[in-house]
């Protein structure tokens, strides 16, 4: 009886369980193999699951409810729900996961398609994994990327690509390029706002699948931002983190109106104190777009994006012994020997601000049905730069405060010798520097007679009572104007895509140093200008360290100032044969540069060089075989003649063109594996780029506080390495990863360096010996193991890097340890190796009635202290004070410890 009574009442709740859960399979559309992990959710709802690892589901709806079933990859489906229900996604090459591209311009490589090497980072792991950390670190998980925070400031870190500089490495933003058009480098500091507006980031290693007229040598990096969405909503969030680390962000979408129109907006503040001691910063990020569809045919974007900033800086070296001698005890990570206080508040010899927005107006045209036009115009007008002592105050004992030149380090400068006065903790008394400037300097007794009496500081000129021995703040200035265009007509024919590309760019760079604080005197008497007999800034014309008051660049000038003309003409063009099992690529592309200098105070006589230009250009190609649906190879090569950066075509920064100006020769090969199932994802890529006929330009700590300049020359060296990434699924909601990059990056000759000061006047050469020693500043090998597990509306991850085989920077200066001077020097200067654990949590959950995320992050979770980065070469010998081997006299940058941040995100 008691066994009918069960059944009874199974038959009776069976109709209730039938209604209320719907099961199904979700497919791969181009394979129909199963996809394990696609969200499966209902519509308006925070209902959902993820298919297991034969992609089947299981969820309480009811038949008839809208389900939204989506997968990194692939299109969004919005389904009707039945029991048994098959839904097949169709791959997305425009998608990336959640990635939307805001043109055809952009050139994307497509998984077991384009034979490059790729990895792709979604909005979700950008929003989950970056919190209050740099935005390059976010690509630390890649093989063959090292990103560090270099001095610690804000926006102040740099990222290498199989260890090649960013200089060396084209990061493209919507498919713009944004590498400095006359140095190559990236600041960061400049696009810490992509943390909230990008929509994804495709790191393309090697030679990349871009058309544009001379591709990169590390690799490309394409970052993607929103653009204007056609869902209506928004969200809100508030982040707080380690050290007073404030951000605030809002963005509103209006959604498609039924006559094509849409837009976004975004505008997100933060503020902080810095782990560092005294970087504190603040900045503002916004960000608009419109979009327009008339019809199917024609589809417009236009997008405003920038990221006004300023923060104070650690650039001064920092010895190891310096880190143990000053702050806290032992080793001090938050050391900076910039930093102290003036009228109470937190002051720094250096601060750098700047705004730069990019302005971007996409137009694709689908001129047929294997037809389309893709252009772009773009628009960028930077404005700042950073502020750094001024005046010869190492004259006077108690303002010679800064330890450079040489291998003096704070420890040496002040402990030993004795020069400066600082707090009793080191820091520095900025109010004692007011009082030191006034009662050392005497009345002005030279025409004109309005300055009569007035206290009047100076770098060098000394006469009528001007004094030159005193402590002021100048500001470098680096703005410019930029315009470029993009345009690419794509057809396909059969299995054949044949495409044509023009990229023109048009760059003006204004360099001047303008005076931002006199800390206390009346006047500075500048004699910067050759072409005059000097002239008094008041402080009436001194500028505002700020990114979005006048930078000074119609104002009156000290030091330098010259401006910089780049033109860019390219064209390029590709050719692909594509089937399901095989694809074939080879791309080509021309480009003239021109080069002009104009010079308005060191040049008399020759303010205007003339034009120089210069051809280059490249041509590649590759391969790719799907042996099944699972395996694949390929294989690329190709060569590029690349154009020179700007300083070697006008070196010793005079006017006068280089004789023996020369492109750079690039060669690269590389070949590739992978593997892809529904419970694994391998890829396995060995490679060999050769660099020759390079130029170089660096920065090191010269005699009279001040940072002096060397060049370099026919800089030959030789970079293999191998790469491997693997993703598994063992379960349904456990995510494992692991990468591993071994490289063997070595100088293939000697280099001579020509150098100069901070007056960009030569002060000497030096030849580094530097045949078969390795490179430095990137680490040569990396490792990563990571584990995502979802667990409802919970998930948790963690992930640990292993880095070793990091060696030190070459070292500039003679006599300052460097050892590359030394025919017999010992080779670059191993650093201990490391290891790094960051942990994360997201918790997801209804407020009223919307969806709203908790997210915690702790990076360095153990509080391990390492170095990221040495400057020096100093090998220790017996009876050297060391730390973990190293010689305490090195200059580093230790790794920031255990940081934290918490964000509370809420969608309506």
């Amino acid at each position: 009886m008691k066994r009918y009574g069960l059944f009874l009442i199974a038959l009776l709740i069976f109709p209730l369980v039938s209604v209320a859960q719907i099961s199904g399979t979700v497919f791969d559309g181009s394979s129909n193999e199963p996809l394990p992990g696609a969200n499966v959710i209902i519509q308006g709802t925070q209902t959902g699951t993820s298919t297991d690892t034969d992609g089947t589901f299981t969820i309480n709806a009811q038949e008839g409810d809208i389900l939204v079933v989506s997968f990194v990859g692939y299109r969004q489906q919005e389904v009707s729900a039945e029991q048994g229900m098959e839904i097949y996604l169709q791959p997305d090459e425009k998608a990336l996961g959640e990635i939307v591209v805001s043109s055809r311009t952009i050139d994307i490589a497509r998984e077991r398609e384009t034979p490059i090497a790729v990895t792709t980072i979604t909005p979700r792991e950008i929003s989950q994994e970056v919190g209050n950390q740099e935005f390059p670190e976010i690509m630390n998980e890649t093989p063959g990327a090292y990103a560090t925070k270099e001095g610690g400031g804000y926006g102040d870190s740099r990222i290498s690509l199989r260890g090649f500089s960013q200089r060396n490495t084209a990061f493209l933003i919507n498919g713009q390029p944004v590498n400095d058009m006359e140095n190559g480098w990236v600041y960061w500091s400049n696009w810490q706002g992509l943390t909230d507006v990008a929509s994804g980031i495709q790191i393309q290693r090697g030679l990349g699948a871009s058309n544009l007229a001379v591709p990169s040598v590390g690799g490309t990096v394409s970052i993607f931002t929103r653009t204007a969405e056609n869902e209506r909503g928004g969200s809100v969030s508030q982040m707080v983190g380690n050290d007073g680390y404030l951000k605030s962000t809002a963005s509103y979408n209006t959604g498609l109106s039924e006559n094509g129109w849409s837009a976004s907006f975004l505008l997100s503040h933060w503020q902080g104190d810095g782990y560092i001691n005294n970087t504190s910063g603040e900045g503002w990020t916004y960000f608009a777009a419109v979009g327009y569809e008339p019809n199917d045919s024609h589809s417009f974007n236009l997008s405003v994006l920038g990221a006004g900033q300023w923060h104070h800086q650690r650039s001064t070296y920092v010895s190891i012994r310096d880190y143990e001698n000053f702050g806290d005890d032992g080793i001090d990570r938050r050391w900076n020997t910039n930093g102290g206080t003036l009228n109470g508040e937190e002051y720094n010899m250096e601060r750098n601000f700047y705004n730069k927005p990019l302005a971007t107006l996409n137009w694709d045209w689908e001129i047929s049905e294997n037809v389309t036009l893709a252009s772009s115009l773009y628009g960028s007008a930077g404005r700042g730069g950073g502020t750094g002592p001024r005046g010869n105050y190492y004259f006077n004992s108690d303002l010679d405060l800064y330890p450079f030149g040489g291998n003096e380090d704070l420890t040496a400068h002040y402990l030993e010798d004795g020069d400066g006065v600082r707090n009793s903790d080191g820091t520095i008394n900025f109010d004692r520097v007011v009082e030191i400037n006034r009662s050392t300097t005497s009345g002005y007794t030279g025409s004109p007679d309005v300055y009569n009496g007035q206290l009047i500081g100076s770098n060098g000129y000394s006469d009528n009572n001007v004094n030159n021995a005193v402590l002021v703040r100048r500001a470098s200035m680096n703005s410019h104007n930029w315009y470029g265009a993009i345009s690419k007509l794509e057809a396909e024919v059969d299995k054949f895509t044949f495409s044509l590309g023009i990229d023109l760019r048009d760059y003006t760079g204004y360099h001047y140093r303008a005076m931002n604080d006199m800390l206390g005197l009346d006047g500075y008497f500048s004699t910067g200008n050759a072409n005059s007999m000097g002239q008094i800034i008041e402080p009436d014309n001194t500028i505002d360290a700020s990114p979005f008051n006048d930078t000074g660049l119609t104002g009156p000038k000290i030091d330098y100032y010259n401006i910089g003309f780049v033109d860019w003409q390219g064209v390029n063009g590709m050719v692909e044969y594509d089937t399901d099992q095989f694809s074939a690529v080879l791309q080509g592309g021309l480009s003239n540069q021109g080069y002009q200098r104009e010079d308005f105070f060191a040049e008399p006589g020759n303010a205007l060089s003339e034009e120089k230009n210069v051809l280059g250009g490249y041509v590649k190609g590759g391969a790719n075989y799907n042996i099944s649906d699972r395996h694949n190879v390929f294989a690329n090569a190709g060569f590029i003649s690349r154009q020179p950066l700007f300083d070697a075509v006008f070196p010793n920064f005079q006017n006068d063109i280089n004789p023996d100006l020369q492109n750079e020769q690039i060669t690269s090969v590389e070949l590739g594996y992978g593997y892809s199932s529904y419970w694994l994802d391998v890829s396995l890529n060995l490679y060999s780029t050769v660099w020759g006929n390079r130029f170089i330009e660096d920065s090191f700590p010269n005699e009279g506080g001040t940072f002096g300049t060397a060049q370099f020359d026919d800089v030959d060296q030789r970079h293999n390495g191998i790469e491997l990434e693997t993703t598994t699924r063992p379960t349904e909601n456990l995510t494992l990863e692991g990468m591993l990059s071994i490289g063997d990056w070595k100088y293939n000759n000697n280099f001579e360096a020509t150098l100069f000061d901070d007056d960009r006047n030569q002060i000497g050469t030096a030849t580094l010996y530097t045949d078969g020693v390795k490179v430095g500043d990137a680490a040569q090998f990396v490792g990563f193991i990571g584990a995502d597990y979802q667990l409802g509306d919970l998930s948790v991850d963690a992930g640990y890097r292993h880095v070793d085989n990091l060696y030190a920077d070459y070292d500039l200066t003679e006599g300052g340890g460097s050892y590359f001077t030394d025919p017999d020097n010992e080779g670059a200067l191993k650093l201990p190796a490391y290891g790094l654990v960051d942990v994360g949590s997201t918790y997801r959950f209804d407020l009223f009635g919307q969806s709203a995320s908790l997210r915690v992050n702790v990076n360095n979770l153990f509080d391990t202290t390492y170095i990221a980065e040495s400057n020096t070469n100093i090998h220790a010998s017996s009876g050297d004070e060391t730390w973990n081997g190293i010689d305490k006299r090195n200059f580093v940058w230790y790794g920031f410890g255990r940081t934290w941040n918490v964000s509370l995100s809420y969608e309506f």
